[in-house]
């Protein structure tokens, strides 16, 4: 999503543009860079962004701030971790704010729910996954990527339904009809799209995926 200009109060604009800039400093002062001195990992992450351009910019909606896409944080949180995904996706966002002419005003806003809360919950998962369940490939797969991804676009979504009702700019009954049950969809879209690459990359570029141990996952069975 991307918020469009004098959607929300100056208050609010003001809170989520500084909020938002403390997140992308902490995440470029804590991004693992030495990763990204490897060439083939470098030409992976921007080609991750300029792919994530493309599903951004593709894009349906009804009315201002009612807009749903793709998101891709789960695959590059997954890929990169979140310090890496939240930069790679902050410069998706600023190519599509570019392309379309607008959303600057409301950047902060954006940013936070869909990129910070995306990213941080698909870590979260994975975090999880990785502490209460098996070490299994399966599990990865089917519960960090399809169910992780799924989640974290319904969530999103959830999070975004609350702020446009909590800020009134649309009343809650309209959100709840219109446009929360569609993240529903789009988690379903995601969950596959998000599976389908990670699964061929552990299978045959397993160095594209950063959260992807195959001696953890299959080399110890």
């Amino acid at each position: 999503m991307n918020f469009p200009d004098h959607l929300f109060s100056l208050s609010l604009t003001l809170l989520g543009n500084g909020l938002f800039l403390a997140v992308l400093v902490g995440a470029v002062w804590l991004a693992p860079w030495k990763r990204l001195a490897d060439s083939t990992q470098l030409n992976v992450w921007l080609g991750s962004i300029v792919t994530l351009c493309l599903v951004w910019s593709m894009k349906a909606g009804i009315q201002p701030g009612l807009n749903l896409h793709l998101l891709g944080a789960t695959a590059l949180t997954l890929m990169f971790g979140r310090s890496l995904a939240v930069i790679g996706l902050t410069l998706v966002l600023a190519g599509v704010s570019i392309n379309t002419g607008s959303g600057w005003e409301h950047f902060g806003l954006t940013a936070l729910i869909s990129i910070a809360f995306p990213v941080v919950t698909a870590e979260a998962l994975r975090v999880l996954v990785d502490k209460y369940l098996p070490a299994n490939f399966f599990i990865y797969i089917f519960v960090a990527t399809f169910f992780g991804a799924a989640l974290t676009v319904v969530a999103t979504g959830g999070l975004s339904t609350l702020l446009l009702w909590g800020a009134g700019i649309y009343p809650l009954a309209k959100l709840l009809e219109d446009y929360f049950p569609y993240y529903l969809l789009l988690g379903f879209a995601e969950a596959w799209l998000n599976g389908a690459a990670l699964t061929l990359m552990v299978l045959y570029r397993p160095h594209w995926v950063g959260s992807f141990d195959d001696r953890h996952y299959l080399w110890d069975k």
